[in-house]
């Protein structure tokens, strides 16, 4: 069907082509991005989950981009996809306006900034001009102006015409084999974060059994984990718009010293949600071993450090009984990334998000898709140094008061 995009690969993640194919489209432009090196990972732990690091020591954000998979090569695909998603983000090529938010909302669609995260020590202030990126609202289906310093992550110096009033992250920019891909990617990475912040803010008393698990995959994975003498804990983290999300943390066994993980994930297909959180735990883990980003604090290698980490994961394991069944977890399953953007954009909407913009910012000389996802009403990673809580977390906070 012309103008659909048919999902074709579905091994650990889903895709329009498979890694081999996006490696080969993408290899030629790497030197011109600066990415230098893909180095394999994975035999510095014991676990054998493929994880990858990508160097691009000229970024002006982070110079050292990771990658995980089933497969090596869908570990280079992930890594080297997620080096360029920065690239991107650091040369914002579309229209942009320098004006007040109070002038732009009488003229133009804007969003709303109201329900836009905010920052510790940030004051937003309507009356004052600031630069705003042309957007796409896509329920709406129009234009729509965003701040420019939630999109642009060029962090060598201060965002030009800036307030400093929301997030400068990553929170959202993803990529994909065209933009509609890298749009329910986006927009999946936003809803697992707020998802992640809402359970942080709980107490979570129950997590998954993972007898109940029935997808082969995630099986597999956690019994890598588990040869390699390691305790797994997963929490289904699923917030109320129902996109399925988990949150997954491994340690050593029997209270041993040593490296753990933490990873999440978010998918319409909860197998999918799983496998990216088993995935990205064993990726963490290997971050830590290897020291591989350079956003790394130094104080995070010491004994001590290292001592509240481990105590960390092993009382939110045995403070919770694996008594929840996976099969719990809502799960959807569709043949093309139009009919995972629809759900998710209804999804959303019944929970009042009804604003979900994204900045594209593909280059048309390279046959991949980069966007920029902003949802309002949705909350920050509660692990940002300057997140301020929103609406949502009030509102879980008083129901577990």
């Amino acid at each position: 069907m012309p103008g659909v995009s048919q999902i074709q690969y579905v091994l650990d993640t889903h895709r329009l082509r498979d890694p081999e194919q996006t490696l080969e489209i993408v290899k030629p432009h790497l030197k011109d991005m600066g990415i230098t090196r893909v180095a394999n990972l994975t035999g510095l732990d014991r676990i054998g989950l493929p994880t990858v690091m990508v160097a691009r020591p000229n970024s002006r954000s982070v110079a050292v981009s990771l990658g995980k998979g089933l497969s090596l090569s869908a570990a280079q695909a992930s890594g080297v996809m997620e080096a360029i998603e920065s690239w991107h983000a650091e040369r914002v090529h579309l229209p942009q306006r320098l004006a007040r938010y109070s002038d732009l909302v009488a003229d133009d669609a804007v969003i709303d900034v109201t329900r836009l995260p905010r920052v510790t020590g940030g004051q937003f202030d309507p009356h004052a001009a600031m630069l705003w990126v042309q957007g796409c609202d896509l329920n709406a289906n129009q234009a729509c102006w965003v701040p420019l310093e939630m999109v642009d992550t060029d962090y060598t110096a201060a965002p030009s015409a800036s307030q400093g009033a929301f997030p400068r992250t990553t929170n959202g920019l993803a990529s994909g084999n065209n933009v509609t891909e890298a749009s329910c990617h986006a927009i999946c990475e936003l809803i697992e974060r707020d998802a992640t912040t809402l359970w942080h803010h709980q107490t979570p008393q129950v997590r998954v059994d993972p007898d109940t698990v029935d997808d082969p995959r995630c099986r597999s994975a956690m019994a890598m984990i588990d040869a390699a003498g390691l305790d797994c804990g997963i929490w289904q983290t699923t917030s109320d718009i129902g996109i399925a999300c988990f949150r997954c943390v491994i340690a050593e066994a029997g209270g041993q010293p040593g490296h753990i993980g933490i990873g999440d994930g978010c998918h319409v297909d909860r197998s999918i949600a799983l496998l990216r959180a088993l995935t990205e735990a064993a990726q963490t883990r290997l971050t830590y071993i290897s020291g591989a980003r350079d956003d790394l604090d130094p104080a995070e290698f010491t004994d001590q450090a290292q001592s509240e980490r481990c105590q960390y994961v092993r009382d939110l394991i045995d403070a919770a009984q694996p008594i929840q069944s996976f099969t719990d977890c809502p799960t959807h399953a569709s043949a093309s990334f139009e009919q995972d953007r629809d759900l998710l954009l209804e999804r959303l909407n019944r929970q009042g998000m009804s604003q979900v913009v994204i900045v594209d910012l593909s280059q048309p000389h390279i046959d991949i898709g980069v966007v920029r996802a902003v949802i309002p009403g949705l909350e920050a990673p509660h692990d940002d140094p300057d997140f301020i809580p929103g609406v949502r977390v009030a509102r879980v906070q008083e129901q577990h008061t």
